[in-house]
């Protein structure tokens, strides 16, 4: 795969990302806008190119994916509570599920992302 490609892909994975997680993070958890967007933007580009690059090969996909899902929560549950949001760690919890299992469906489904 090219790296055009790669960064095609990843950025298809990154809007459906945002998509499904920053509503959650606005309505649901009362984050402002920039707050709601800036949380998947700090850790998706490491859950999509650093966790598989360090680990999948190591460990094999789904304890990577559990790595990298616990990653996402925790950091993006810092940044929350750093916004005062309130439950931070319950929003990041709920927008990172809605999120894994949405990609996890469209994975089963279309072979993507």
């Amino acid at each position: 795969m090219t790296l055009l490609a790669a960064l095609g892909d990843w950025l298809l994975a990154f809007a459906l990302t945002q998509l499904v997680e920053a509503p959650i993070y606005r309505r649901a958890a009362g984050a402002s806008w920039p707050v709601a967007l800036a949380a998947s933007a700090l850790t998706h580009p490491v859950v999509w190119f650093g966790f598989p690059a360090l680990l999948e090969a190591r460990v094999g996909y789904w304890p990577m994916v559990l790595a990298a899902e616990l990653f996402a929560v925790g950091v993006e549950g810092l940044w929350l509570r750093h916004a005062q949001v309130a439950h931070p760690a319950r929003w990041s919890i709920v927008a990172n599920a809605a999120s894994l299992c949405t990609g996890l469906g469209l994975r089963q489904c279309f072979g993507w992302p």
